[in-house]
């Protein structure tokens, strides 16, 4: 089990920088943050873009993998946003994972705050297809032309390529039937938050029972990929079940093995907040550090490349 953590960019980063320096000292596998022109009810306070964020990030870390978790087509484009990875890639020394998914619906503030009408479940689903198939055809080749329904790329150049080979890993949040085989098909790694569309969890129980259930299907969409189950890391993070995973020492280490007994190679949780979402203590960071985060059994493989 490899575990991460994210820290949401609603800090300047005088303050910020000392929460990924942290992160990394404390023993994170990998830092995350969210790429959103806001969320929730944070919108109405300081919010921060992601690149930048994770550009600053890779300069006062060295060793921990640092990522979107995720960059949609409500915000990016495959043409720009190739080069925007290439650079963090780069400045990172080859520790970028990039998070991507489908993004929000037209309820989303992404979506309302840009003007953008709304799609259908499928058409989001169909659009995030062809982004991920562009991007990655983007970050593996130079001089690419491309003409799809969404998006369209004229002789986008991409050199020198990212530092790691043959591009950065994809780790695709997928929960959905077509969203999953994309995430079979091109993802290096795969994130959940463990509600099936459609379907929502009552209460924390029937919530493990769904992610047990899309671990399940999502392996038998790598094996319809014709893809080694073992070849694609596995993330899940607790908080989408309503309950905060850094509520105490001991509710982690509790989650963290659940998860792992499920079968997931991974797990995220979010830094802790003075109020609001994902409200707690820094105290207990001190202590998985000294715990959890510490046990010599964990397994510190980078993630697999391919796809």
């Amino acid at each position: 089990m490899r575990f991460g953590i994210i820290i949401l960019p609603d800090q300047r980063w005088a303050e910020a920088a000392r929460r990924w320096r942290a992160a990394e000292d404390y023993g994170f596998d990998h830092a995350w943050t969210y790429d959103h022109l806001g969320w929730r009810d944070l919108v109405d306070g300081p919010w921060f873009d992601a690149v930048p964020t994770l550009t600053a990030a890779a300069g006062v870390t060295s060793r921990i993998g640092l990522g979107t978790l995720v960059a949609s087509p409500n915000l990016r484009h495959p043409v720009t946003f190739a080069r925007q990875v290439t650079a963090l890639d780069d400045i990172s020394g080859g520790r970028l994972l990039l998070g991507i998914g489908a993004g929000g619906g037209g309820q989303s503030y992404d979506t309302r705050v840009a003007g953008a009408p709304p799609l259908t479940v499928r058409d989001r689903a169909d659009r995030f297809a062809e982004f991920a198939e562009l991007l990655d055809l983007l970050l593996r080749e130079d001089d690419v032309t491309w003409h799809g329904k969404y998006y369209a790329a004229v002789g986008a150049r991409n050199l020198p390529g990212c530092v790691q080979r043959p591009r950065v890993p994809f780790v695709v949040a997928a929960d959905g039937r077509r969203s999953m085989r994309t995430a079979a098909r091109l993802g290096d790694g795969w994130v959940t938050t463990g509600h099936r569309p459609g379907v929502r969890a009552t209460d924390i129980e029937s919530w493990w029972t769904s992610v047990g259930d899309g671990l399940h299907r999502f392996q038998d969409a790598l094996a319809e990929a014709g893809r080694d189950a073992g070849a694609v890391r596995t993330h899940v993070y607790l908080e989408a079940s309503g309950h905060y995973a850094l509520t105490s020492a001991g509710y982690f280490a509790e989650v963290a093995g659940r998860a792992g007994e499920l079968g997931f190679t991974d797990f995220i949780t979010h830094w802790p907040r003075p109020a609001g979402p994902y409200a707690g203590s820094e105290s207990v960071l001190d202590e998985i550090a000294g715990g959890v985060l510490s046990r010599p059994c964990r397994d510190s493989t980078p993630p697999a490349l391919g796809g």
